[in-house]
């Protein structure tokens, strides 16, 4: 199962952001948006009803335009509303069908909140929330919703500086030179390496082999990450194609620097050139 999140300062950037995820073929159960204020909760679970039944042409679990929202009880933080016809579901909460409500009456809901356990993502919830911002929440075990997800969260939610705190993030996009891997967060034992060598893998089947990873977005690289990179150069290379990187951190790029392996990947400082050294390739091979 692969989890992304956007956070949000504004509805209207939240309305956005849902209003592209439908479009993109994103499943509304698997899409929650969670808010502290009810006014916010009650508005956007009607739109989003609305959206989700105009686009699927009408979807199960709608009611007259509303999605339910569900109230939690978050530890630290207190009360919160979840927006989602698969709210409690996508949170790993027992009974479904527990304190939960029309969002029309959201605001009068005196149903008893479902708690969210101590763990990674009631912390997520409490500084988030906490801060009087809102998230989206995407969980799915289909890699092309996720990356689909990613995209449009990272793109037009707030960029998230505690980065050490992530999990790593990917979406891929299809050039005419070459496929774009764009990576954020950690590429880490257990995390992003296994992430990584998934991506590479399934395009190396589908017979692409000129594969740029751009990391930009990634601020640790572990052993396991530095040998999964190794490993993922290899496969392409076995395959007749190219891997390049693109955008490092000045942390990243001391690390490849520090083992020696700046020699072994062919580095470029912005994707343009990447890409552009891809088809000078190909130009020297013809």
């Amino acid at each position: 199962m692969e989890t992304a999140i956007g956070v949000f300062d504004s509805r209207d950037k939240a309305e956005k952001a849902l209003r592209e995820l439908l479009k993109r073929n994103v499943p509304q159960e698997s899409i929650v948006f969670l808010t502290t204020s009810e006014t916010e909760a009650a508005s956007m679970a009607k739109d989003f009803g609305s959206w989700a039944g105009g686009f699927a042409g009408g979807a199960a679990g709608m009611t007259a335009g509303v999605v339910a929202a569900t109230l939690l009880a978050i530890p630290g933080l207190g009360q919160a509303l979840a927006i989602g016809i698969g709210a409690t579901a996508l949170l790993g909460l027992a009974g479904a069908g527990a304190g939960s409500a029309a969002a029309k009456s959201a605001s009068t809901d005196k149903s008893i909140p479902l708690p969210i356990p101590d763990n990674e993502d009631a912390a997520l919830f409490r500084k988030v929330l906490g801060d009087k911002r809102s998230l989206i929440i995407v969980r799915t075990e289909w890699r092309e919703v996720a990356s689909a997800a990613c995209e449009i969260l990272d793109r037009t939610g707030i960029s998230i500086q505690e980065r050490k705190n992530l999990r790593m993030q990917a979406a891929t996009r299809h050039g005419a030179e070459a496929t774009i891997v764009d990576i954020s967060g950690r590429i880490t034992l257990g995390e992003g390496n296994v992430m990584l060598r998934d991506i590479v893998q399934a395009l190396v089947e589908e017979g692409k082999t000129k594969i740029l990873l751009n990391l930009g977005g990634v601020d640790h690289v572990d052993s396991a990450g530095i040998g999964e990179l190794v490993r993922s150069h290899t496969v392409v290379r076995r395959a007749g194609g190219q891997l390049k990187l693109s955008n490092l951190s000045p942390k990243v790029q001391e690390m490849l620097k520090m083992t020696s392996l700046n020699a072994v990947f062919d580095i470029h400082a912005d994707e343009t050139s990447a890409i552009k050294s891809f088809s000078q390739a190909s130009g020297a091979n013809a």
